[in-house]
């Protein structure tokens, strides 16, 4: 609700959606008659009167086409709500995203940490070991670039933490540096099966990108259909009051014809025509891509699925070895060395399992996104 609210480029589009409708109002008005006056004045003394010319006409032609010009202005409008509505649930799906990767951020930062100062810990402990001559110093050089791996790990995570604080600061409108307390569950609802095959069915209706698509078609076939009314010759009437310098009136009619010879219309036709096509074109090519993004997340689901699976039975493993070794350490069954080995391969494999977590339930969210179920 505050991305909605608050998120700058949204403001931007609410402020198109105004000249939009502004346009639309303007293309429901009627087109304003005209009224000719002319007088003249006699050079000679001779004549009896002044002569005058009055005159009211309308554009037959504009009033034949209003209709449709009011219809494309009113389906310009709809399909720019419907692409603001679209930038939306965009935001709302960007920010769930950020939501989760900052939670999960935390907690691979977390154990990053932890893991770093168990390999320092263990480090110090094996300086002190060659100093007693106990350890070569190629142990201790090659542990220590396994302390610079680890530190270098963990100060990468404190760099994509940063940048996803300042992405959902930028995401709210709010200044780089405020500070965000993110409260609530890091989780997303499954979509079940028949639920993503019904909404499938469904998404020409439900998703706002291509409900903006439809809108502009419509908007484009009537000025396409505008565009061939405009073929036929402009047609202009009036009505006519006149008197002459012989102070004879006389009342009438005018009536002027745009002669169609040369133009036509039909370079203005063939615009409107193509520019249709490509929206057509547009929209079929939307539609494709919508189905494919979905299919490609569902595949993507299910292989991470399976690394999910076998990664976690790796942890409880790990957690088991782990806390034997506890009580191997403390009987002198295993060396110190051996035993923050272990921790080291728990915490990595449980920060693995974590970024699965994390990619899962992002693709989750992009997932309601493209179906329409935000």
């Amino acid at each position: 609700m505050l991305a909605v609210a608050n998120n700058p480029q949204l403001k931007l589009a609410r402020d198109d959606r105004g000249i939009v409708s502004a346009q639309a109002f303007a293309a429901g008005l009627l087109p304003d008659p005209v009224l000719d006056f002319s007088r003249g004045y006699p050079t000679s003394s001779s004549a009896p009167s002044s002569s005058y010319s009055a005159g009211l006409s309308g554009n037959l032609s504009a009033l034949l086409t209003h209709s449709l010009g009011k219809r494309a202005a009113h389906a310009a409008a709809r399909e720019v709500d419907l692409s603001l509505l679209w930038k939306e649930w965009q935001v709302i799906g960007t920010s769930r995203q950020l939501f989760l990767r900052s939670w999960y951020q935390q907690k691979m930062l977390d154990l990053l940490r932890a893991e770093s100062a168990l390999v320092e810990h263990g480090h110090a402990e094996l300086l002190e070991a060659n100093r007693r001559g106990d350890v070569s110093l190629a142990s201790v050089n090659a542990d220590q670039l396994t302390v610079q791996a680890v530190q270098t790990r963990r100060s990468d995570m404190e760099l994509k933490v940063l940048a996803t604080h300042q992405a959902l600061d930028a995401l709210l409108g709010l200044s780089p540096g405020a500070q965000l307390q993110l409260i609530g569950p890091a989780t997303i609802p499954r979509i079940s099966a028949a639920e993503i095959a019904r909404d499938l069915a469904a998404l020409p209706r439900r998703r706002p990108d291509l409900r903006a698509l439809q809108a502009g078609y419509a908007s484009q076939d009537a000025r396409y259909r505008q565009a061939i009314w405009q073929q036929f010759p402009a047609i202009t009437v009036g009505f006519v009051r006149a008197r002459d310098t012989d102070a004879i009136s006389t009342r009438g009619f005018q009536l002027s014809i745009t002669l169609p010879v040369f133009n036509r219309n039909r370079g203005n036709i063939a615009i409107e025509k193509a520019t249709r096509q490509k929206l057509h074109d547009a929209y079929a090519i939307r539609l494709t891509d919508a189905h494919a993004d979905i299919e490609h997340i569902l595949q993507g689901q299910k292989w991470l699925q399976r690394q999910h699976d076998q990664l976690a039975r790796s942890v409880t493993t790990a957690a088991k070895a782990v806390e034997a070794s506890g009580a191997a350490s403390l009987h002198g069954d295993i060396s110190g060395l051996d035993e923050v080995k272990l921790k080291t391969e728990w915490l990595d494999q449980r920060i693995q399992l974590l970024a699965i977590d994390l990619t899962l339930l992002e693709q989750q969210a992009m997932l309601q996104t493209l179906l329409g179920t935000s």
